[in-house]
């Protein structure tokens, strides 16, 4: 698990150069997860180890579509797999994943709360 960065009591995220390389890999890992698929995969794994052909049933996906999408997971880190007889079994391999939707999430309900206020709803 990792450890949140102490900042100190006078830094701030922003006065820790960046380079070029480390926001191209930020950016990679944010594009990973824009993908609604793959967001969907996530959060049924999120409940504990699935079959592919779990993930298959709840998403409502082809069998190849959620392979592919597992493939490119598995490639980034974000999920293992582990194998038994003939049926690949997949888990989280990164739960900080649900930390950063998490976010996004709230963000999105206060957002849609005061888009309903703003409306009288």
């Amino acid at each position: 698990m990792a450890l949140p960065i102490n900042y100190g009591p006078k830094m701030q995220p922003t006065d820790i150069p960046m380079s070029d390389e480390m926001l191209d890999l930020i950016a990679q890992r944010f594009r990973l997860l824009a993908d609604p698929m793959r967001l969907k995969i996530l959060h049924q794994l999120q409940s504990g180890e699935k079959s592919v052909t779990e993930l298959v049933e709840r998403t409502g996906a082809s069998q190849p579509n959620v392979s592919k999408h597992l493939s490119t997971l598995k490639t980034h880190n974000l999920v293992k797999r582990r194998q038994e007889g003939n049926m690949a079994f997949f888990s989280i391999a990164a739960p900080f994943v649900f930390d950063v939707c998490n976010t996004v999430c709230d963000s999105m309900r206060s957002e849609l709360e005061q888009r309903s206020n703003l409306l009288g709803g």
